[in-house]
This record gives C-alpha cells, structure tokens and sequence, in this order.
C-alpha cells in the first residue's frame, strides 16, 4: 500500500496542518466519552502544541481529552531535556485541561525499570483491555531512524509483552522511558511528523523498504489496525522518488 505523505514547505506550515488535523481527529463524534492523544518531543511538535494552545484554545474539548507520552528523557520534570516541560510550556499551561486528565511518564524513581512499570500500571488503568488503542498517536524520526525512544539495536525493540520499557540513547541524556512496538501497533491513527534535510535518506528507505528488513526502528511502526500519515517537510522529503510524492495537495 502507498503511504499517505502529506509534504510542507517547512515546519511552521506542517505545524499548523498537523493542528487542524489533530484537532479535527480529537473532535470527532467517537463512542467512548474521552479522547486519548500519545504525544512526543522535539521542535516540530512544539509548533504543533503552540498553534493548539492559540488558535484551538477554545476548540478542543479539553476536559474529554487525555494526555500521555510516547517516550521521556529520564530527567526532572523542569529540566530542559525534559518532554514533558516541552509540552507544559507550549501547551498545558495556556489551555483548561484537567490536571487528573495529563499522564506524564514518572521520572522520580532510583530505578527507571520501576517507572517504566508504573507508568505501565497508569495505562492499564486507563485502557482496561489487553492493549492500549490510543485515538491518535504522535511520532517524530530521527536521523538514524529512531522513533520515541527506540533506538537501532535497542533490546527494547524485541519488547512483545511489556507496555512500557527502559531505553538508552547515544546521546545525553542517555536513560530513556519509551512506549514498545506493541503498544504503538495498535494505536487507532499515527501521525509522524519529520523534518529537516538529514533525515532524507532515512526516510525515502523507511518508506520503501520492507519493515521486516529494515534497520531503522520507524519502519517496525506498522499499525495492525490503523493508519500512519506521514507529515514531512520539503527538505525531509527531498530524496523520495516520485511514485511516494502525494499528488497536488
């Protein structure tokens, strides 16, 4: 099946699109009485959570949405490396959502392997079923191919029971909090949201190659029963061949 790439002229213009559809995702008519959004780190999602604090300030029905994270750096919740005070400052702390309705990965436990767990035991609270399905779920690729906080050759990556699992990047802060391959394959809808020319050439093999062969993490993230929209801009998109271009938008 062709991927659903949607290309941009640059950040901000994605940023805003993802908005929309994000928001248009989070509104929609849906039997169950709450909304569950996965949410992720970085500079593009930053925008995205700017323009939803501005702009659909008053449009997202707050108080049935609820918040979670695909991945965190282990660090304190107001240090700057930290995912979730990216997301405070962009978003909570301009709109009325309920602080029972925000779960943030913990970051305060000795061992991160009991994080991991009870952040865990927070989802399965949440999601009384086998597995979690979230409504939407946030994604970024870095240049190796990583997604969350799933590295190349991560142990974490052969994860088929646990939720929740520890992770360790290359880079600092290397302790990591991450969300497995399981539970981001049965997410309803994945949007990934790629930019920058140094993810080029990941992203035209990720998008081509087999998942099964592939090296790179992001290329495992296929949805059993969902759907994956692929939000880049034109740099991240200079290397796709023309058959994986999305006719004019």
């Amino acid at each position: 099946m062709r991927p659903d790439v949607r290309v941009y002229a640059d950040g901000d213009r994605l940023g805003r699109e993802v908005a929309r559809a994000v928001v248009e995702r989070l509104n929609a008519p849906a039997p169950a009485d709450i909304r569950t959004l996965c949410l992720a780190g970085g500079q593009t999602p930053r925008i995205l959570y700017r323009v939803l604090a501005t702009e659909y300030r008053d449009t997202i029905l707050w108080p049935r949405l609820h918040l979670f994270w695909g991945d965190e750096r282990y660090v304190p919740p107001d240090d700057a490396n930290s995912n979730y005070r990216l997301v405070r400052e962009s978003l909570l702390d301009h709109v009325r959502i309920p602080k029972e309705n925000v779960h943030p990965m913990p970051t305060d436990l000795p061992d991160p392997s009991d994080a991991a767990a009870a952040y865990e035991q927070t989802l399965r609270e949440r999601f009384p079923s086998p597995w979690p399905r979230f409504d939407l779920v946030l994604l970024g690729m870095g240049p190796d191919g990583h997604t969350a906080s799933l590295f190349p050759g991560s142990p974490a990556l052969a994860e088929r029971t646990r939720w929740v699992a520890t992770a360790r990047a290359i880079v600092e802060p290397r302790v990591r909090l991450t969300l497995t391959l399981p539970v981001l394959n049965r997410a309803s809808l994945i949007f990934f949201l790629v930019t920058g020319a140094e993810k080029a050439d990941v992203l035209r093999r990720v998008l081509a190659g087999p998942a099964e062969t592939a090296p790179y993490p992001a290329a495992a993230v296929r949805p059993e029963d969902g759907r994956i929209v692929w939000w880049v801009d034109e740099q991240a998109a200079r290397s796709l061949p023309r058959t994986l271009l999305p006719p004019t938008q």
